[in-house]
């Protein structure tokens, strides 16, 4: 037991030294060099543009990402906000058609802007915006020049949210939730967890429950202390329907679609 709190402690001093440090994991020989996860992308860049492509079955998407570390590890793009986008993608326009989107730790924006790029296909542009992106201050600024560079101004707004806090007033109620690789800073843990409760029972008043989609990589033994905390608030399956399943799976990605537990079903199961 001791042994797990000292790599715990480890892990926690090495985080604030490198927080891109899970972006890099050793090969699988006795070597000292280190293999990036996604090689196409060099995560040190300052002011880079990507040019990222997702594939459905009869749609493409295409999206401008404006990277930068300056910010901190929000402002590049990571593998489970990747494998999140390429799922919406496959799913199609008709997934998003006339849906209230909101992605929470948006850090580039990826997420929402192929969520905000699939709704165009299926309805113009309008003067209400559909899909909100969400991170810290910091991050607000790379997020914006995000929107600017895939023409998505009218339909997409960058808004500041702080997990752990009440709700911004101007947020809508969403009906899709979307979140990737959220799970990396353990003191972030329970503040999440309370915002993704805020945010679903703000709807709970709709016929039609909130859904979420959350992706995450696994990186450290701390993660489990995270959906310990999730457990008490959510209910969650394992998305099967991606063809890309197994691919990222051996990457230890997983896509999970959470439910909230209803105050009625943890009453009973106190009572009994």
């Amino acid at each position: 037991m001791s042994v797990f709190h000292d790599d715990l402690e480890l892990d926690e001093a090495l985080d604030e030294i490198d927080p891109l440090r899970h972006l890099m994991h050793q090969s699988d020989d006795d070597d000292d060099e280190p293999k990036a996860l996604i090689p196409k992308q060099l995560h040190s860049v300052q002011g880079e543009t990507l040019q990222l492509s997702f594939s459905g079955p009869q749609h493409l998407v295409e999206i401008a990402l404006a990277v930068d570390a300056s910010p901190g590890c929000g402002g590049i793009a990571w593998p489970a906000g990747e494998v999140l986008s390429s799922y919406l993608t496959k799913r199609g326009p008709d997934f998003v058609h006339g849906r209230s989107i909101l992605e929470l730790g948006s850090g580039t924006g990826l997420v929402g802007l192929v969520a905000a790029k699939l709704q165009l296909q299926r309805t113009k542009p309008t003067s209400t915006a559909s899909v909100w992106i969400t991170d810290q201050a910091p991050l607000l600024g790379i997020m914006h020049r995000n929107v600017q560079l895939n023409d998505l101004n009218s339909t997409v707004v960058v808004a500041e949210l702080n997990w752990g806090t009440p709700l911004p007033p101007s947020l809508p109620t969403p009906d899709l939730i979307l979140a990737a690789d959220c799970v990396y800073f353990e003191p972030a843990f329970p503040l999440l967890v309370q915002t993704l409760c805020d945010l679903v029972d703000a709807g709970t008043g709709d016929a039609k429950e909130t859904e979420v989609l959350f992706c995450y990589k696994r990186r450290r033994k701390a993660d489990k202390r995270f959906f310990g905390m999730l457990r008490k608030a959510f209910t969650w399956d394992e998305v099967t329907d991606d063809p890309d399943k197994i691919a990222y799976n051996r990457e230890a990605i997983t896509l999970l679609r959470l439910s909230r537990r209803k105050p009625s079903s943890l009453q009973s199961r106190i009572q009994n």
